[in-house]
């Protein structure tokens, strides 16, 4: 897995950190060394540092395991015995190839490491079990602190792509169910009506009173069609609110967001508007945020009832959304209004309504 593929800023940081104590205790040694082959360890060093940068931001990681295979000539044979140079070094190789890399390969990498820790070991101290040891130590101490936060977070991710998707999936089988209630609705109806108009047009002239029958039936069935095409809509459009209250806080709980509901008895066109705006400030929280908690909260004040949906984890917006815009158009149409505010990552929907 490449590091520009990491979730967070945050644990490239913690990476980065890490490399750089890694290669501490090496540099200490180094140092130390009072002959004049310490330079060459710094050298060593130097090259570890530059190849490290270069595999994670272009993601070769080719030249990082160059880079540690160089080191060992340069920096191995330096410093004191006791501090066990290159041991931190097999012991960061250890601890970063199962982040760089994926499948089996990376276990096996990390495994090659610590063996060739114990194989520098042996011809450079003679303490191959010890280094062995610090590499393992090292390797297990960096794949505690980065790979369990970036595994973490990748959970994180998978959840939030699968709460966009299924919101995307909700809004798609809704206009999978209207299209094929208008369809199944207007299909055969048009079809009559086709056929009486065009029956009407050949008996224009051979048969008037024929032709005037078949029109006025077309006319009737086409009457008949818009009032059921009404009512459908009007269907759509009545939606029952507590049953939408419910809905909402379970769809919001199994995504793993704490929701909390304090309503009151509303009824009539203010309760289909308020299901309508429920229902897209819903889908809003699965989109368009990485929300942890929701609240919603209906009262009635004034003559008129006050709806606010309140969450956090919202990112700054570009702008009004469509789904905000005409909804705002829709409730100005019977007397209520929308605003929207965001502080910080909360955001606060408020829809007003008469009551």
């Amino acid at each position: 897995m490449a590091m520009n593929d990491l979730p967070h800023t945050a644990l490239r940081g913690t990476l980065h950190v890490l490399w750089v104590a890694t290669l501490a205790v090496p540099l200490i040694a180094v140092l130390n060394e009072p002959s004049a082959t310490r330079w060459l360890g710094v050298l060593g060093l130097l090259i570890l540092a530059v190849a490290y940068a270069v595999a994670l931001r272009e993601a070769r990681l080719w030249v990082l395991v160059a880079a540690t295979l160089v080191s060992i000539p340069l920096v191995a044979p330096v410093g004191p015995h006791d501090m066990s140079t290159w041991a931190w070094i097999g012991g960061g190789a250890a601890g970063f190839a199962p982040l760089l890399l994926s499948g089996v390969w990376r276990w096996l990498a990390a495994i090659g490491a610590i063996v060739l820790s114990g194989v520098v070991g042996t011809f450079v101290a003679h303490h191959a079990t010890t280094y062995q040891m610090i590499s393992a130590a090292v390797g297990a101490t960096i794949i505690a602190m980065a790979g369990l936060p970036m595994w973490f977070a990748g959970l994180l991710a998978q959840a939030r792509a699968g709460r966009e998707a299924r919101a995307e999936l909700a809004v798609s089988e809704e206009r999978l169910r209207f299209a094929r209630d208008v369809h199944d609705l207007l299909g055969h109806r048009l079809t009559v009506i086709a056929l009486k108009a065009e029956l009407a047009g050949r008996l224009a002239e051979s048969d008037p009173q024929r032709s005037a029958t078949a029109a006025f039936e077309a006319q009737r069935l086409a009457s008949s069609a818009l009032e059921e095409v009404r009512d459908a809509v009007h269907g759509y459009r009545a939606v029952n609110f507590p049953e939408q209250l419910e809905a909402v806080r379970d769809v919001l709980r199994e995504a793993g967001i704490r929701c909390t509901v304090t309503d009151v008895p509303v009824h009539g066109e203010g309760a289909t508007q308020l299901a309508l705006a429920l229902r897209e400030a819903c889908t809003n929280v699965l989109r368009h945020s990485h929300a942890t908690w929701c609240m919603i909260d209906v009262a009635e004040e004034d003559g008129k009832v006050r709806m606010t949906v309140t969450n956090d984890g919202t990112e700054k917006p570009s702008g009004e959304g469509n789904g905000i815009r005409g909804m705002n158009e829709r409730l100005a149409a019977v007397g209520g209004k929308v605003c929207a505010d965001l502080s910080g990552d909360v955001f606060t929907l408020q829809v007003v309504v008469p009551a």
